[in-house]
């Protein structure tokens, strides 16, 4: 028989939050002394003395993701070049970011610290393209016209895990391209065509097309190590490019970051941005996907499994391109009022992908965003609620997490702080996440 209780008026309890350690990781994080003397090494391993350059136009390309020695590699590039008394310039290779505009691809690389006066170089940025061939397969490959005006080619870029899908060649050399050199006529094409045959075959087979069909001369390929700084630099020339860039994938994937347990109710990230992911925020670390039509081929990744995930802020790097927003349940009202819709949306209907751009519940605080992230868990209690705060998804070396996952941590880990109350300034937001 129920037991009934006599009715008494009840004031609301304060909102309680579970106290946060201080943890750290360690990784492997060695890294590249000297990352220009190691270009003019490479590149002189593989373009002999021989070569014939005196008087050429050399292209050499730019992403606009933040990759660690960026401006010291393309700078010591163009020194390279200028040694053999070529003519090296710059160009943005970054697909449809920068707004799609060749003035916004310019200014990009400008924010980035790539001016003209760090690189040694002009930077030419346009977003006219030509049709250079076509894959077995039917699709058009297309390539920047000041790049094809050159006498020849350089594709720098990172070599990591793509964000969407696995594959023996990911995001890197091949990618650049296929994707980034292709402006954003390029660019939405690959993606268009992923959704018939997949992103991996297409970036592969695209690639190969613009190796053959234009004079692509070398390749440096960049593996950063776990804490975002330059680990290997390694040139290679186009006939080896597709298998160099395998073996840097392998490199990549041994040294990327983790979360440090693989169940969590709720996952902080202080800050997302095209410098730091593709997507935001890397989907291979948070486990958080939202295709809604899957046009990479790939099924979406099962670990970690985070049943919440609240983002805080937006790194000016990415200039207002909030790409990967959707793959968060809250977010603050700062972000959303510091996101380029423009960009934003550009991007991801480029990359198929308009799920990525929808705006999540936001709120005027921190502790609001929080309030409602617990609260939609259902029960939960201090004592016993999985949270897991970071500072993004590239620097995952100092994390903080809540006291039941103390028990869990794995043998790399090193509590720094004991579990401390979360504290809110004034206008009810966190402090920065340091030891």
């Amino acid at each position: 028989m129920s037991v009934c209780t006599p009715p008494r008026t009840l004031e609301a309890e304060p909102p309680l939050f579970p106290a946060l350690a201080l943890v750290r990781q360690s990784f492997d994080v060695s890294e590249l002394a000297d990352p220009a003397t190691a270009v003019h090494a490479e590149l002189g391993r593989i373009i002999p003395e021989a070569t014939p350059l005196e008087g050429k136009h050399i292209a050499i390309t730019a992403g606009s993701r933040g990759i660690a020695s960026l401006g010291k590699v393309l700078a010591a590039t163009v020194e390279f070049f200028k040694t053999r008394g070529a003519h090296p310039f710059v160009f943005p290779a970054m697909g449809s970011h920068g707004g799609a505009t060749a003035e916004g691809q310019r200014e990009y690389l400008e924010h980035l610290g790539l001016s003209e006066e760090r690189l040694g170089a002009p930077v030419r940025s346009s977003m006219e393209v030509r049709r250079i061939g076509a894959t077995d397969q039917g699709v058009p490959v297309f390539l920047d016209a000041t790049a094809l005006d050159a006498d020849h080619i350089v594709v720098v870029n990172r070599v990591k895990t793509h964000t969407k899908f696995t594959g023996r060649l990911e995001s890197g050399m091949f990618k650049m391209l296929a994707v980034g050199a292709g402006k954003h006529l390029g660019a939405a094409t690959v993606h268009r065509e992923a959704v018939r045959l997949g992103l991996a075959e297409v970036i592969t087979s695209v690639g190969r097309v613009a190796l053959e069909c234009a004079s692509v001369i070398a390749g440096i390929g960049l593996v950063e190590n776990a804490a975002g700084r330059l680990h290997t630099l390694r040139a290679c020339d186009p006939e080896a490019m597709e298998q160099e860039e395998a073996g840097l994938l392998a490199l990549s994937k041994s040294l990327m970051p983790r979360l440090p347990v693989r169940d969590i109710d709720l996952l902080v990230v202080d800050e997302i941005g095209k410098n730091i992911s593709g997507t935001g925020m890397d989907t291979k670390v948070t486990g958080r996907n939202r295709d809604i039509i899957s046009v990479f081929d790939a099924p979406d990744p099962t670990l970690p499994q985070v049943r919440r995930i609240v983002v805080r802020d937006l790194h000016p790097d990415s200039q207002g391109n909030a790409l990967g927003i959707g793959f968060a349940d809250f977010t603050t009202d700062r972000l959303v009022r510091t996101m380029d819709y423009g960009k934003t949306v550009t991007n991801a209907l480029t990359g198929i992908s308009p799920e990525k751009a929808a705006v999540p519940i936001h709120f005027p605080t921190d502790r609001e965003c929080l309030e409602a992230a617990l609260g939609s868990l259902g029960h939960w209690t201090p004592e016993t609620v999985r949270v897991v705060r970071i500072r993004n998804t590239k620097h995952l070396d100092v994390v903080a997490v809540s006291p039941a996952l103390l028990g869990e941590l794995p043998s790399h880990c090193e509590v720094l702080e004991k579990a401390q109350a979360m504290a809110f300034d004034d206008a009810g937001n966190l402090g920065p996440l340091e030891p």
